[in-house]
């Protein structure tokens, strides 16, 4: 008889999530077993789900897992993009006894998550809507500002789900307008070259507040983003000219991953920023650069951009990939 349970893991660069899917119900999750925990913490991913199963879980055991990693996965290894961790798949499920393991993309699994998000989960940015019912061929994006930027897509083709793994976060970053140029002028001399995520992240929303400072001739303050959050939500000039910098900026970067991708279904934005910055996102700045693309500017105007609100969205995705293993949509973990 087959285990329903499976171990859930999404790892980012700063926060190590994990929690339990029973692949015998519809909404596989179990909200009340998710923890988080700081990477930082751990020497390794394995020993995080060690400590969580022992705490939090001593009598569930699972025998696979599906875990969720900000990195690019290289056959059997990856390597967290913002943190040091290096996690070996065949090390990390005999660590941990598991019998099946699949490291995931952390933003493939953001974008699995959508087939199991509901309403009370989304929130339309700008007046393009979007029907959860179509059906069809269907091609969406997925970006997120967290720790770093992911991205990835979500391509429906017939009754079948295919994520795309890529590291589009670090795209070179196309400023397109004269207060942009000199932003990347600045951050350039910081960094060489200079991607996306080194303006759409937590990290990234520093980058401007401090390139903002440095363009004005004043000092530039070591903040943490949510200083500068915090800072714009009760009237700091430069914190709030640095949220509208990178709502406008996250808004150029979603419209060019439609023209790449052909996502003219939608695109999900995730990733722990946009909760924190919901009210400013629905600000005109967003949607004017995310449709700001010439010629295409009206088949812009069409195109959805929904902010997913679940607060464990990444584990959500990891649970759906258990789901379509648990329901004999193939074998998904390596051997």
């Amino acid at each position: 008889m087959n285990q329903p349970l499976v171990l859930l893991a999404d790892i980012g660069g700063t926060n190590a999530r994990f929690a339990l899917a029973d692949t015998q119900r519809q909404a596989p999750l179990l909200i009340d077993s998710v923890r988080q925990f700081e990477v930082a913490q751990f020497p390794s991913l394995a020993d995080a789900a060690h400590h969580y199963l022992q705490a939090h879980a001593p009598d569930s055991q699972p025998r696979s897992g599906v875990f969720a990693v900000a990195g690019r996965i290289d056959g059997d290894e990856v390597r967290i993009t913002n943190h040091h961790w290096v996690i070996s798949r065949a090390a990390t499920q005999q660590a941990l006894g598991l019998d099946h393991l699949r490291l995931v993309n952390d933003f493939a699994a953001q974008a699995m998550a959508v087939e199991l998000l509901t309403a009370d989960d989304l929130v339309t940015i700008g007046d393009a809507t979007w029907s959860p019912s179509a059906t069809g061929e269907r091609t969406f994006a997925v970006v997120g500002p967290g720790t770093g930027l992911g991205v990835s897509a979500l391509l429906v083709r017939g009754d079948q789900r295919f994520a795309l793994e890529t590291e589009g976060g670090h795209i070179g970053f196309a400023a397109t307008s004269p207060q942009e140029i000199t932003i990347l002028e600045t951050l350039s001399r910081r960094f060489g070259n200079v991607s996306n995520e080194r303006l759409i992240s937590g990290g990234g929303l520093v980058n401007i507040h401090r390139a903002l400072c440095e363009i004005a001739g004043d000092p530039a303050p070591s903040l943490h983003p949510r200083e500068v959050t915090a800072g714009a939500s009760v009237g700091d000039a430069r914190c709030r000219e640095a949220v509208e910098v990178f709502c406008a900026v996250f808004g150029s970067v979603a419209g060019n991953l439609v023209l790449t991708l052909g996502a003219w279904d939608g695109v999900f934005l995730t990733g722990g920023l946009v909760p924190k910055l919901l009210a400013d996102l629905q600000q005109p700045a967003f949607r004017q650069r995310f449709e700001d693309k010439g010629r295409f500017a009206a088949a812009m105007s069409r195109v959805p951009t929904i902010a997913i609100t679940h607060p464990q969205s990444g584990l959500l995705g990891a649970a759906a990939f258990a789901l379509r293993r648990g329901q004999g949509d193939g074998d998904p973990f390596p051997k």
